[in-house]
């Protein structure tokens, strides 16, 4: 696939119609899209748990009361287990995929430790899974009218309430979900 047809750093919009309990009613932000298929992470679906837990199951002490409250996200079905850290921070993390306008995901350690110690990226979430799409399964996806797709942006990711971000996003484009059907159609 050439670059210049990628979407990552491209948030996807489940369409009302999309019934996948997996999906329905989130928005991913695909951090890796090629050939090869795609990579993204869920942003508006909490785990079951806070960060502070988290960090405790990885044996990492030292969490203020605002950082372990922090919420985790669910941020897609392929492993669930796997942590990562979505940020806007530059520095040289490891085992870190930089995309779009200053977007990274952190998979390392180093990462949370920083975050405890007030080092960390200002502005990070963290999730635990990922959402993957083999070669092609995207862009059929999109053919069926599953996702509306909409530009990253750096205060929705951040700033937006997980709650609202859903609307939100669809709005950035001038789409209102209330007002769409929840059936695809097809001209």
């Amino acid at each position: 696939m050439p670059e210049s047809v990628s979407l990552a750093n491209t948030l996807l919009v489940a369409m009302p119609a999309l019934d996948d309990p997996n999906f329905e009613r989130t928005v991913t932000l695909l951090c890796q899209h090629d050939q090869e298929g795609a990579m993204g992470i869920v942003l508006n679906r909490p785990a079951d748990f806070r960060l502070g837990e988290l960090l405790d199951q990885l044996g990492i002490k030292g969490a203020g009361e605002s950082l372990a409250a922090v919420p985790v996200l669910a941020g897609g079905p392929v492993q669930p287990e796997r942590g990562f850290v979505l940020h806007d921070d530059p520095r040289p993390w490891a085992s870190t995929l930089r995309f779009g306008d200053g977007l990274a995901v952190t998979t390392s350690r180093d990462i949370l430790e920083a975050m405890v110690r007030g080092q960390g990226p200002v502005r990070a979430l963290v999730a635990l899974g990922y959402a993957g799409w083999g070669a092609g399964q995207l862009e059929q996806e999109l053919a069926q009218n599953s996702w509306l797709t909409v530009p990253a942006d750096h205060a929705l990711l951040f700033a937006t309430p997980l709650e609202q971000r859903w609307q939100a996003a669809a709005r950035a484009v001038g789409v209102d979900m209330a007002r769409m059907a929840d059936y695809a159609g097809h001209a």
